[in-house]
């Protein structure tokens, strides 16, 4: 059945790419790449979180910290940069936003205490903020609308290669570099600035709703505020609250001590957790593409519902599996599931969301949702110690979240296919 939705997917992703023209293409790109190597950022920490407790001579709840805080600091991100996409444009916006978490990631690189990194990384959480919604913004108001289920798959499976990366970067270069050194690696997003700059045309929405914004002004129009509009859209704002933080429960409850629940609870190498975390992070992007390009044909209230609840039953394999083969295979369809949810969220998100505020809207109830859950992995990590026990606490963090997802997901409205207008 798997393998059927697979190829389906795939023809369709063909489809709709060589419908595009060149410039939309590069949009798409931009967007994805940015989110891709920002993602790869965040989880180089989470792969190196036992060695950094190892360096800094303490528990590895307390470098769990540095987690809860780059999450806890991604609204104030979402905010700013989002601020600065809906008034100064997308492309400008997102220049700044690669620049600085590529600075911040090199500069833990250099660390001298845990007490330093705590703070890199609560800056590095303000810049990974404004990624999502700046990019978001940017495709999808430069793409079709046709289509916009499977752009979505992939742009947020960004997010899983990412992932993968970090985990092949871990397996292959841990040995020979260690977590500094890997965080140097990580600076290297750097070098998207040219390609955004010499490619990448601005949104034409963003375009057009400033020239509209001029003409308004010559006529002596005046637009309402930003705090004015927030509040006249609080209910479908407050609904993405409450869905993102479901959401967010649903990836980092099981991606983020992952890798400490395999190197501590099973007792595997780095080289195995790397090679584990690649294999689980190709469910992640066959997940997201399948069911960002079912969102088409079914809706994205019903492929989100779908996808979560197909979760639960693979509790088993995936939090009390023994053998790498049991958890890499239980891992794999966990995360095909979950990212397969998450895969609906950039188009679900974006048309949800009101054209004067579209960057940071969207943004902004992401990382809200964040920042409602940041102490997940923190208080994940200190139950598992208490109970000398990973497994319980991943299967029922799982079971749980599958179904308040669910829950939430139906209370709210469709919106496949609704027409994205200018601000």
């Amino acid at each position: 059945m798997l393998r059927r939705m697979s190829v389906g997917a795939i023809g369709s992703i063909r489809g709709h790419f060589r419908n595009l023209t060149r410039t939309q293409r590069h949009a798409f790109l931009a967007a994805f790449l940015s989110w891709t190597l920002d993602a790869l950022d965040f989880f180089l920490l989470v792969f190196c979180i036992p060695a950094i407790a190892s360096e800094f001579h303490v528990a590895v709840s307390s470098v769990a910290e540095a987690v809860f805080l780059t999450l806890a600091f991604r609204p104030v991100g979402a905010f700013l940069f989002g601020a600065m996409a809906d008034r100064f444009g997308r492309k400008p916006t997102l220049i700044l936003n690669i620049l600085c978490y590529s600075a911040i990631e090199l500069g833990c690189a250099f660390a001298p205490s845990l007490r330093a990194l705590l703070v890199l990384r609560a800056l590095f959480g303000v810049a990974m903020g404004g990624v999502w919604g700046v990019g978001a913004a940017l495709t999808f108001e430069s793409l079709p609308r046709e289509g916009r289920g499977i752009f979505s798959g992939i742009l947020q499976e960004g997010y899983a290669i990412g992932y993968l990366l970090a985990a092949a970067a871990f397996g292959v270069l841990f040995h020979w570099i260690g977590w500094r050194g890997l965080f140097v690696l990580g600076a290297a997003p750097a070098l998207l600035v040219g390609f955004v700059r010499s490619n990448v045309d601005e949104s034409p929405v963003w375009l057009a709703a400033r020239l509209e914004a001029s003409k308004q002004k010559l006529a002596g129009i005046r637009r309402p505020p930003m705090l004015a509009n927030f509040i006249s859209y609080g209910p479908t704002f407050l609904f993405l609250i409450l869905l993102m933080t479901a959401f967010t429960s649903f990836s980092h409850g099981t991606q983020d001590m992952y890798p400490t629940f395999l190197l501590k609870g099973r007792g595997f190498s780095p080289g195995m957790v790397g090679v584990l975390g690649v294999i689980y992070n190709v469910g992640s992007l066959a997940g997201g593409f399948v069911f960002g390009a079912l969102s088409e044909k079914w809706g994205r209230k019903r492929a989100i519902i779908t996808a979560a609840l197909l979760a639960i039953p693979i509790v088993p394999l995936f939090a009390y599996g023994q053998t790498p083969l049991s958890l890499g295979l239980g891992a794999f369809l966990m995360q095909f599931m979950v990212q397969g949810a998450w895969g609906v969220v950039p188009a679900y998100l974006t048309e949800l969301s009101p054209g004067p505020v579209r960057a940071i809207f969207p943004g902004l109830a992401y990382q809200l949702g964040n920042l409602l859950t940041s102490r997940n992995l923190v208080i994940q990590t200190k139950l598992s110690e208490q109970m000398h026990n990973f497994s319980p606490v991943l299967a029922g963090t799982v079971v749980i979240v599958a179904i308040v997802l669910a829950i939430v997901t139906a209370c709210g409205r469709e919106s496949r296919g609704v027409e994205l207008a200018p601000g």
